[in-house]
């Protein structure tokens, strides 16, 4: 994000009169871009940039074996339906609001940079803190007020998708397989598109448990092969694509959770979970309409920010969301 949009961002001239304003559709989306910059599924998912707080995005499928065979000059009278349905995707308004100083903003060696470096750090962690809200958010529990803002990606996954119990097993080629195997065949057809998610601790597990490649009698080239598709090593920071599992890419997740007490019998440790889905599965929503307002408190003599913005989540086809939960984390 450029220093004259941020400048825009912050700063009460180019917002709008009075200490505050609506911005503008393109500074709008390119502050919504910069929030977005050190996300993982917010910028893995598909986006949709909302006018309202609350859509019906259309869905249609047609089901399957629709094919018939068929006889000469004979018809059976009977046709294919296709079917609609909608998936609706509903925002909550979030705010953002920081406060800086007169004598911050005087007295520091940036001098007026200040104000455009705090506001790249502030929408920096506003991105962080959608992102956990979007995989973690659950309306239910009873402790971050955030989280209870809308259901998150885990939480709808696990209440309408496919679960695996992980059983409190570390994580292995066999949690990988298992979340395979109940993936239904028709979404393997797009096996390329497929992909992992698993947080930090349980990805750091996989690839120290790949060393023990070839012990057992499996030689490292059959070994590897199977479990990386191919032979290069990981790739990238936090997000990139790692060794892969079975020929699909295993992709790090910082904000998964991994602190999960484990809901099996006899549980002990804490737990994580790997997730076995497409990317576009996952629908983010984020009202374009974003409201910045700068005041400044005179008898404070602090300059106060805060930004509101709508988001909301929503999983297309949860038959195509499989969730390895229980996976347990290694000491």
């Amino acid at each position: 994000m450029s220093d004259e949009i941020l400048e825009k961002v912050v700063r009460t001239n180019e917002v709008a009169a009075g200490g505050g304003g609506l911005l503008n559709p393109e500074q709008s989306n390119r502050f919504i871009d910069y929030i977005w910059d050190a996300t993982v599924i917010a910028q893995d998912a598909r986006t949709i940039r909302m006018r309202a707080d609350t859509v019906d995005l259309d869905k249609v499928a047609v089901g399957s074996k629709l094919v018939r065979l068929a006889t000469e000059a004979v018809s059976d009278g009977v046709n294919a339906d296709a079917t609609f349905t909608k998936v609706s995707l509903t925002t909550k308004k979030l705010r953002l609001d920081w406060e800086l100083s007169t004598e911050a903003l005087e007295d520091n060696i940036e001098g007026d940079a200040l104000e455009d470096h705090i506001a790249r750090l502030m929408a920096t962690q506003a991105g962080n803190d959608i992102e956990d809200l979007l995989i973690n958010g659950d309306t239910a529990q009873t402790g971050d007020p955030l989280y209870k803002a809308f259901d998150g990606f885990h939480t709808l996954a696990l209440g309408g998708g496919r679960v695996v119990e992980g059983g409190g097993d570390t994580i292995s080629k066999a949690t990988f397989n298992s979340a395979l195997k109940n993936l239904p065949r028709i979404y393997k057809q797009r096996r390329n598109l497929l992909r992992f998610y698993t947080g930090s601790n349980l990805v750091q597990d996989y690839l120290y448990n790949l060393t023990a490649i070839g012990v057992g009698g499996t030689p490292d080239d059959i070994a590897s092969g199977i479990i990386q598709g191919n032979p290069s090593g990981p790739q990238g920071a936090a997000g990139g694509n790692y060794p892969y599992a079975f020929g699909v890419p295993v992709v790090e997740v910082p904000l998964f959770k991994e602190d999960l007490a484990g809901t099996y019998s006899g549980a002990s440790g804490v737990h994580g979970r790997v997730d076995l889905t497409f990317p576009n599965n996952r629908i983010v929503g984020i009202k374009r309409d974003i409201v910045v307002h700068r005041l400044y408190q005179p008898k404070k003599d602090t300059t106060e920010y805060t930004v509101f913005t709508r988001v909301g989540c929503a999983v297309e086809n949860l038959d195509a969301y499989v969730v390895v939960k229980n996976v347990r984390v290694a000491s």
